[in-house]
């Protein structure tokens, strides 16, 4: 089975695999958001992060490769009364435009080895917009002792220094390394090995 057959799998089932409610750490940079701005949500599934960016009046644009996630996206969205836009990609393949987005939020899109990892990184710093913000929560290498979700590879999983790798020379509002417990659908539950960026892209003129 690959992948694409894997999560179109997990999908396929009635009941949401990280459950309706947003991430808490996306939630909680709230005071970040403004309304009418622009924003993607990167590999978003069944669509709990993007719907909840668009309750708070963003524009979003939810990018994932699975047909049966992405249904589900649009039913929560209607059943919450917003509206998102999909588009059906594989993330190694999307064509990220340029400067389009004022917000990126990538929670836990961690299903892709190094090489696929970098043209990622890479596109989300040309979508983002001058003075834009990245909204990113991942797993760290501690959390392969707690086996409470995420990958198994550990090459997948994220460190500060690997973060500042890519995003050191934006603006680190946030780069927080911490345990904490977390309860998302059956897909994320329990004590986690935790990382939060908060970074903004340089302003440009």
């Amino acid at each position: 089975m690959n992948e694409f057959e894997r999560w179109q799998g997990r999908f396929a089932a009635s009941d949401y695999v990280f459950g309706t409610q947003p991430n808490a750490f996306l939630k909680s940079q709230a005071p970040l958001l403004r309304a009418g701005a622009r924003a993607l949500a990167v590999a978003d599934g069944e669509g709990r992060n993007g719907v909840w960016l668009a309750e708070q009046g963003l524009v979003v644009t939810a990018v994932d490769f699975s047909p049966n996630g992405q249904a589900k996206a649009h039913k929560l969205a209607a059943e919450r009364g917003v509206s998102i836009e999909t588009q059906l990609s594989d993330l190694a393949d999307w064509e990220w435009p340029e400067s389009t987005f004022d917000v990126v939020a990538a929670i836990f899109i961690q299903f892709c080895a190094p090489p696929v990892r970098e043209k990622i990184f890479a596109g989300i710093r040309r979508t983002l917009k001058s003075a834009g913000l990245l909204l990113m929560q991942g797993y760290r290498p501690e959390q392969l002792a707690y086996k409470t979700g995420g990958p198994s590879q550990i090459e997948n999983l994220y460190t500060s220094e690997l973060l500042r790798r890519y995003f050191g020379d934006w603006e680190i509002v946030q780069l927080k390394e911490h345990d904490s417990a977390i309860s998302e659908g059956s897909g994320h539950g329990g004590m986690s090995a935790l990382i939060d960026l908060v970074a903004r892209k340089p302003s440009v003129g």
